[in-house]
C-alpha cells in the first residue's frame, strides 16, 4: 500500500461499509487482492489531491499510473475502476471520467447513460474502409 505523505484515506459510501469489507475479504488472493489494493491506493492518492482543492478528472490519470506499482494488467485496472465506482464516495465522478478516458467513439457517453463501467482490457479490431 502507498502511505508516504498520506493524510486521507478512501472513503466508503456510507451504508457499503459491511459491504466492502466482505469484498476485501473475498479478494485476498494474489490477483484479486492486487486489484483490491490498487484501487485503495489509487483512491487514498485522489483523495489526498482533491482535499487540497484538485478536481478528480484532472488527477485520475496520473494518480492511476502512481498507484500502480507493478504493472497491473489492463483487466485489473478496470476492475479495480468498477470496484470504485460502486464503493467510493467519489466513484460516479471517477465512473465518469473512466468512461469518457477510455472511450473508442460513443460507448463511453452510452455507458454513462447506462450507469456502466467501461472495460479496457476489451481489445477491438477494425478495418479501414
Amino acid at each position: 500500500m502507498i502511505s508516504k505523505g498520506r493524510k486521507y484515506e478512501m472513503k466508503i459510501k456510507d451504508g457499503l461499509e459491511q459491504e466492502y469489507a466482505k469484498h476485501k475479504n473475498i479478494n485476498q488472493d494474489t490477483y484479486g487482492g492486487r486489484v483490491v489494493s490498487y484501487g485503495e491506493d489509487w483512491a487514498n492518492l485522489m483523495e489526498d489531491r482533491i482535499a487540497n482543492g484538485e478536481q478528480l478528472e484532472d488527477i485520475a490519470d496520473e494518480t492511476s499510473h502512481e498507484a500502480d506499482t507493478d504493472d497491473i494488467t489492463g483487466f485489473m485496472y478496470s476492475c479495480a475502476a468498477s470496484s470504485l465506482a460502486y464503493y467510493w464516495e467519489h466513484g460516479e465522478q471517477l465512473r465518469r471520467w473512466h468512461n469518457l478516458e477510455n472511450q473508442i467513439g460513443t460507448e463511453g457517453e452510452e455507458a454513462n447513460e447506462k450507469g456502466t463501467v467501461l472495460n479496457t482490457a476489451i481489445l477491438n479490431i477494425g478495418t479501414k474502409e
